[in-house]
C-alpha cells in the first residue's frame, strides 16, 4: 500500500459533503452502535486483524523514499475523542510533513486499541497510506468505548501486531526505522498472551511473550513513542508514566492539550529525521496559524 498523494482539496470536499448530508466522519461506528447489539459488534473489514498477513509501507515511483508512520490510539473510556481530533487535524499533519519538508514520502497507518479481556473489538489495524484513503481508515474505526476499568488495556497486543505483521521499505532497504505513536492513558498488560493472539489475530504462538521482549523486537523497526494527553482519565498518573518510561525512556510525551496531537507527531518526526530543530518546528507551527505552539513546546522541550 502507499500509492497516491494526499490532497487537502479532496479532504475539504469530503468534509463539505458530510456536513451537507448530515453524515458523521465516523459513520461506521455510528451505524454499528445504532443498529447492532453490542455482542455482535465487529471491526470494519478493512481494519479487522483476524487473519492479518502483513501491512506494507513500500517505495513506488510516486514515493521512492517511503517513511512508515503508525498512529495507534486507545478508544476506551475517555480516550474516545482522540480519533475525532486526529480526523479534523489531518490537513495540519500533512501540511507540516510535506510542505515543510520534514519527510518527502510519509505513509501513515491508523489503528485502535481496546481490551482483549472484555471488548468485542480489542484491535483495529489500517493500511499504510499516502493519500486520502487514510481518512477512510479513520472513518471506519469503531469507537467501542469499553475497557476493563483496571488501568490496563491491550497495548501489548498492538505492539505484537506491529512487530510481527508489518514490512517497511524504509527499514528493509535503507536501514531507517519508521515511527510508531501510541496514544493512551493506561498501562499495557505484562505479556502478549498466546490465547489472545489466537482469538484476535487467528494465529498460534508457542507461548506468552513478555511485553519487554516484544517491545525490543518492535524497536528494531520503529521509533516507539507513547503520548499521554490531557483530559484522559489517567492523565498525569504516576504509575502509568513510570511504567511507560521504564519501557520507552524519554519517548514518553505528556501533552497538555489533545488538540496538539497532530502537531506533536509531525514535529517529532521532523526532529527524528533531522529535518528541523525544535525552534524551527515551533516557528513552522506559528506560520500555519496553529494554536498548539505552546503545548508542543512544553511537550517536546525536555526531550
Amino acid at each position: 500500500m502507499g500509492s497516491g498523494r494526499w490532497s487537502t482539496d479532496v479532504y475539504d470536499a469530503a468534509e463539505r459533503y458530510r456536513a451537507a448530508s448530515g453524515t458523521d466522519a465516523f459513520a461506521y461506528s455510528d451505524h454499528v452502535r445504532r443498529s447492532s447489539p453490542r455482542d455482535t459488534w465487529r471491526a470494519h473489514q478493512s481494519l479487522d486483524p483476524h487473519g492479518l498477513t502483513v501491512r506494507e509501507s513500500r517505495d513506488c515511483d510516486e514515493h521512492p523514499a517511503s517513511l512508515a508512520i503508525a498512529v495507534l490510539f486507545d478508544v476506551t473510556g475517555s480516550m474516545g475523542g482522540v480519533p475525532r481530533t486526529l480526523q479534523t487535524k489531518l490537513p495540519d499533519l500533512f501540511g507540516l510533513l510535506l510542505r515543510k519538508g520534514y519527510t518527502p514520502d510519509p505513509q501513515i497507518l491508523f489503528g485502535a486499541v481496546g481490551d482483549a479481556t472484555c471488548d468485542r473489538v480489542p484491535l483495529q489495524i489500517g493500511q499504510f497510506e499516502s493519500d486520502n484513503r487514510m481518512d477512510d481508515d479513520l472513518g471506519n474505526i469503531l469507537l467501542e468505548g469499553g475497557g476493563g476499568g483496571q488501568m490496563t488495556e491491550s497495548y501489548e497486543l498492538a505492539l505484537y501486531t506491529m512487530a510481527r505483521h508489518t514490512a517497511l521499505d524504509c527499514h528493509d532497504k535503507r536501514g531507517r526505522r519508521g515511527y510508531l505513536f501510541l496514544i493512551g492513558d493506561e498501562m499495557p498488560y505484562g505479556k502478549v498472551k498466546a490465547r489472545e493472539v489466537r482469538a484476535v489475530l487467528g494465529e498460534t504462538i508457542a507461548q506468552d511473550i513478555p511485553v519487554q521482549e516484544i517491545l525490543a523486537e518492535l524497536k528494531r523497526k520503529f521509533h516507539v513513542y507513547y503520548i499521554l494527553p490531557a483530559g484522559a482519565s489517567h492523565a498525569g498518573n504516576t504509575d502509568v508514566l513510570t511504567l511507560w518510561r521504564r519501557l520507552l525512556g524519554q519517548n514518553v510525551i505528556e501533552l497538555d492539550d489533545l488538540d496538539a496531537v497532530c502537531e506533536t507527531i509531525a514535529l517529532t518526526v521532523g526532529l527524528g529525521e533531522e529535518a528541523i530543530d525544535l525552534a524551527t518546528g515551533l516557528a513552522d507551527l506559528g506560520e500555519i496559524g496553529s494554536t498548539a505552539v505552546d503545548s508542543v513546546a512544553r511537550a517536546l522541550s525536555d526531550r
